[in-house]
């Protein structure tokens, strides 16, 4: 527990510092949009662009992993839009509506793999870690992020009874958005480097690691100043039994899913590898990814209900997060030897 410890404490302590910073005012509220955008366009695209090009292609994509990973995901959604959409809240403004039930789910399904998982996972398991968390990044931005933006738009979009407006065109609109996102492809062009064996000119190699060693620290304190951000445009206070349900099924039933769906693939004769299993269980147990309050507040949700939910997830995941490393302690020694 001590060897989990001194890894997942800094990780969470950093997302603290960014977080007091802008509670504090010595980052200003102004400054997080571009500090984001760094991370996102920069840093963060060079780090999964260097561990592409340095995997075999079947370590960075696991057909089986991916379709445990996926499935679980659409389970997820499922669930918690079920759990939480108040059908009664369409047509008056109380309750959970639609999109705020499908912007639930997705930040009920989608852990902060991209911001802190990849580095953490990768601090925890080895370099090795980083095929199958890349592999849940590409499922979260693709597919369980187009099918709840398209979830929370569809009652609107079916309301206008326009083929452009359908909820078809919805489905289309928000995987062209996920498409516009610089992850997936520096995580592509980095497996065809690997699948080339092309190298980078020393002074774009040497560029592409300045940035990617940058993304981890900065990365984390931006989710901080995020979160702080975040809980600024607040409408008003979230009731618990609209946070607290989320919270445990983000970081206790994806976790606990993902692990009991790949231990019945394996009974069935699925080849599913038990340390990337172990990864993709520790990936689903992260926190909620901030990413997705910037996405609520561009689509008019409730951002004040979804940052308070991704604030407490991040706090109580240190604690469940560590817990649950340790439980699975013997598979995290072993990648260690």
């Amino acid at each position: 527990m001590q060897a989990i410890l001194t890894i997942t404490i800094p990780f969470f302590a950093l997302v603290l510092c960014g977080y007091a910073a802008a509670r504090r005012g010595l980052l200003p509220v102004d400054a997080v949009p571009g500090l984001n955008a760094y991370v996102l366009f920069f840093a963060l695209p060079c780090m999964l662009f260097h561990f592409g090009a340095s995997l075999p292609f079947a370590q960075l994509i696991d057909p089986v992993l991916i379709a445990i990973y996926a499935a679980c995901a659409l389970v997820i959604v499922g669930v918690t839009v079920a759990l939480t959409w108040d059908r009664r809240a369409d047509r008056a403004p109380r309750g959970v509506d639609l999109k705020n039930a499908a912007f639930g789910a997705l930040v009920a399904a989608f852990p902060n793999t991209g911001f802190m998982g990849v580095p953490l996972l990768v601090a925890l398991l080895g370099a090795p870690a980083a095929g199958p968390v890349i592999g849940t990044i590409l499922v979260d931005l693709v597919l369980t992020s187009t099918l709840c933006i398209a979830l929370a738009q569809s009652r609107h979009e079916a309301a206008a009874r326009t083929p452009d407006r359908s909820v078809a065109g919805s489905v289309a609109r928000s995987l062209r958005a996920a498409l516009t996102n610089p992850l997936p492809w520096a995580i592509a062009l980095g497996a065809l480097a690997a699948a080339a064996d092309v190298a980078l000119p020393g002074p774009a190699a040497t560029m592409v690691k300045l940035l990617a060693d940058s993304a981890t620290p900065v990365a984390l304190f931006t989710i901080g100043a995020v979160l702080w951000r975040a809980g600024l445009h607040s409408r008003h206070r979230t009731p618990w039994r609209q946070i607290g349900p989320i919270v445990a099924i983000k970081l206790l039933l994806h976790p606990l899913l993902v692990l009991g769906a790949g231990l019945s693939a394996r009974a069935l004769g699925a080849p599913v590898p038990e340390f990337g299993l172990t990864v993709l269980v520790l990936a689903a147990a992260l926190p909620s990814a901030s990413n997705v309050s910037l996405l609520t507040e561009r689509y008019g949700a409730d951002n004040g209900r979804v940052a308070r939910i991704i604030m407490v997830s991040t706090a109580l995941a240190f604690v469940s997060f560590s817990l649950l490393a340790c439980w699975l302690g013997a598979e995290i020694g072993a990648a260690g030897n």
